[in-house]
């Protein structure tokens, strides 16, 4: 399963095509999204699609920027400098979506990257970080105090970005989405390097955590069992992967999970007996068990891999 459509809205705003020529009521109450039609765009292509958003936003340049396809995404990482550079034209920038593709414009896991932080750095300001693809995804740990959510989509995210996260300082995050994928396209963590992150110590603000995609679901779901964070998050995501029986046993059988407003299993192994005993034990939650798949000879499956 891949992804295969765009999203409508981001950061709570509809998105714009920097190339539809219908003017938006408000410039400044929208997504501006760039997308190159031309797979192999060069940089200066994407340079003057970026000038057109900031032409278009108004001043502080757009409070929200989805970024698809930049010109060989698949063989080039996401040209970061060009938003480096012009800082103080993008003053009113709170939530950045880089990779926001289709499988059609590139697999996930072709979608290359670079190192996140001289951007995190440059943008103190940025609220929402969105990223798809972790080909040459790196970060180092810092202190980013206005970061509110941050989401990494990928078929397969490092064990070194994994803790790298954990090692940041976020007391404002409240949203933390990671997709573990499968080791066969990097996915390489366990849920020992999810420890930190668990513990919820490094993050006092946790309210929604999702260890979506992964492979590695029923380990995770068994760590998450008894993890101090759940206490206090509003919302538990642990869908798109490959969870089974034991995993929904062990979230069954650990701390109590009836304060959540939502439990996402969407897209799970889990037999009809045991999904259907996870909603009724977990009475006033909002439970999706939707989406069961069948285990192939070749064993389970993530939505996200290639």
């Amino acid at each position: 399963m891949t992804i295969n459509e765009h999203l409508t809205t981001f950061a709570g705003l509809p998105i714009v095509e920097v190339d539809d020529e219908r003017e938006p009521a408000d410039p400044a109450a929208v997504a501006w999204r760039i997308d190159m039609e031309d797979f192999e765009a060069d940089v200066p292509e994407f340079e003057a699609a970026l000038e057109k958003v900031l032409e278009r936003a108004g001043p502080g340049g757009p409070a929200a920027l989805v970024v698809g396809e930049w010109g060989s995404a698949y063989d080039s990482e996401f040209p970061a400098e060009l938003l480096m550079r012009d800082v103080t034209r993008f003053s009113a920038l709170r939530a950045l979506f880089i990779g926001e593709m289709t499988y059609e414009q590139c697999e996930i896991s072709w979608i290359n990257h670079n190192d996140l932080t001289p951007l995190l750095e440059a943008f103190p300001q940025l609220e929402r970080l969105w990223v798809r693809g972790s080909q040459g995804l790196e970060l180092k740990p810092g202190h980013y105090p206005g970061l509110r959510e941050l989401v990494l989509q990928s078929g397969g995210l490092p064990a070194s970005v994994i803790r790298a996260v954990s090692a940041c300082d976020l007391p404002g995050l409240e949203h933390l989405e990671l997709w573990l994928g499968v080791a066969a396209y990097g996915g390489d963590a366990r849920a020992d390097d999810l420890a930190t992150i668990l513990g919820g110590r490094s993050l006092p603000a946790l309210r929604h955590l999702g260890l979506c995609n992964a492979e590695i679901a029923d380990e995770v779901a068994a760590a998450v069992a008894a993890a101090p964070v759940v206490a206090r998050l509003d919302r538990l995501d642990l869908s798109l992967g490959a969870l089974g029986d034991a995993g929904a046993e062990a979230l069954l059988a650990g701390q109590p999970l009836t304060h959540l407003a939502t439990l996402d299993l969407h897209h799970h192994f889990m037999s009809a007996e045991m999904a259907q005993r996870v909603v009724d034990e977990l009475p006033g939650v909002a439970v999706d068990v939707s989406d069961q798949q069948k285990e192939e000879r070749w064993g389970r499956y993530t939505v996200c891999a290639e």
